[in-house]
């Protein structure tokens, strides 16, 4: 099974790709894809998570960066931790992914904000093509502070 076969996938350029889960087949794939990093921001506990995920990464030789992310209360230390994450490993082939590409898509989009490659409209656009944040309790409040902070900035 190919990456792009994960559900809600979207590919950023050619180093940087996200998606909701990736199911175990997808996982036992990513060497072979040329994959150096997967960022996982979904929560162990989560329903939705794959069992073993950390040992299937970890084995093909692939470094595995856990952020779980509560999707019901998202924190600012949470979207820090990403960022600093992704700023050390943006010169390498990245996955990042969740339950949905929702809570990836929300930080991927405030991450290129804040960093200044993308306007407001932008993140907003690239977040709304997957999901509405404005239906799920918590997530709106949380990006337009994120986006305000940096007006204030």
């Amino acid at each position: 099974m190919d990456i792009e076969s994960s559900y809600n996938f979207r590919r950023i350029n050619e180093r940087l790709t996200t998606s909701g889960v990736v199911p175990e087949e997808g996982l036992t794939t990513l060497a072979a894809q040329s994959y150096d990093v997967v960022i996982n921001l979904l929560p162990e506990t989560s329903e939705f998570a794959v069992a073993n995920e950390r040992s299937i990464v970890k084995s093909q030789g692939i470094e595995y960066i856990d952020i779980p992310v509560d999707f019901k209360q998202p924190l600012p230390a949470d979207f820090t931790r990403f960022a600093a994450a992704l700023d050390r490993v943006r010169e390498e082939k990245v996955h990042i992914h969740c339950a949905a590409n929702y809570r990836v898509s929300a930080f991927y989009s405030l991450y290129e904000f804040k960093r200044g490659n993308w306007s407001a409209e932008q993140a907003r656009e690239f977040i709304g093509s997957i999901w509405q944040p404005e239906d799920h309790p918590g997530w709106d409040g949380f990006i337009n502070s994120v986006l305000s902070a940096a007006d204030k900035a």
